[in-house]
Order: C-alpha cells, then structure tokens, then sequence
C-alpha cells in the first residue's frame, strides 16, 4: 500500500533565503536615500551656457557673506590652500566653487586665489541652467 504512505513535509528554504535577501537590499536602498545629501543651500546663478561636467574631488562652497565651506566644514581662504594642497597631486585635483548667485565678485576671485596657490590649476564654476 505505498499509495496511502504519509509523506513527509518539507520546507524549502531556498526560496526563503531569496526573499530576506531581496528585503535586505531593498531596506539598504531606502537606507541610503533616507540620507540627506551634505552640503549647504545656496542658490546658484543660472546661466544658459552650462554644461554639465564630471563629478569632482573638491566642491567648494561659497556663500553670499564670502564663508567658504568644503563637506560641511566651513575655512578660511588659507586653511582652504592647505586643505587643497595637503590632498596628493594638487594639479590634478579638480575644484568645483558653488558660488552663490549673490555672492560679490572680489569673494569669487579670493576663493579662485587661494585654490591657485595650492597648485590647483582646474577650477570650474557650478551654475544652473537657465529658465527658458
């Protein structure tokens, strides 16, 4: 009588392992957009030339009272020289100065200075593009 023979139950578990795995990486996804970007609110000027350039080393920013700041730390234009010539090969480290659009002029050409005297010779400046 092998027709009436209790079977035994399984489990499988394989299809379990899956799914913890997909809801682990799918709690790590959200994780990190649940974090908010460093850096300051500035608002930057437009201009309709813009182009969009890789990611850089170094981003700059530059608020409408002249404060500099780099990841959240605000310098001075000298601690900004030293920062910048203390991270290796400073002619090959890109800058990017997200200015604000208030910012004076004579504020953007100390900040351009004190990157040029580390020995930074790529600068670029962020700007939005603009509303057409």
């Amino acid at each position: 009588m092998k027709y009436f023979e209790a079977r035994k139950a399984r489990i499988e578990i394989i299809p379990m392992i899956d799914i913890m795995f997909f809801l682990l990486v799918f709690f790590i996804m959200i994780t990190l957009h649940m974090i908010p970007n460093a850096g300051l609110a500035t608002r930057l000027p437009s201009s309709s030339t813009a182009q969009t350039l890789p990611p850089t080393k170094v981003t700059v920013t530059l608020a409408d009272d002249g404060t500099l700041s780099v990841d959240g730390r605000t310098l001075a234009p000298a601690q900004l020289t030293a920062l910048l010539a203390g991270q290796g090969d400073p002619a090959h480290t890109a800058v990017t100065i997200a200015g604000a659009g208030a910012a004076r002029l004579q504020y953007l050409v100390s900040t351009m200075d004190a990157c040029r005297a580390a020995g930074v010779t790529q600068v670029a400046l962020a700007a939005q593009p603009a509303a057409k």
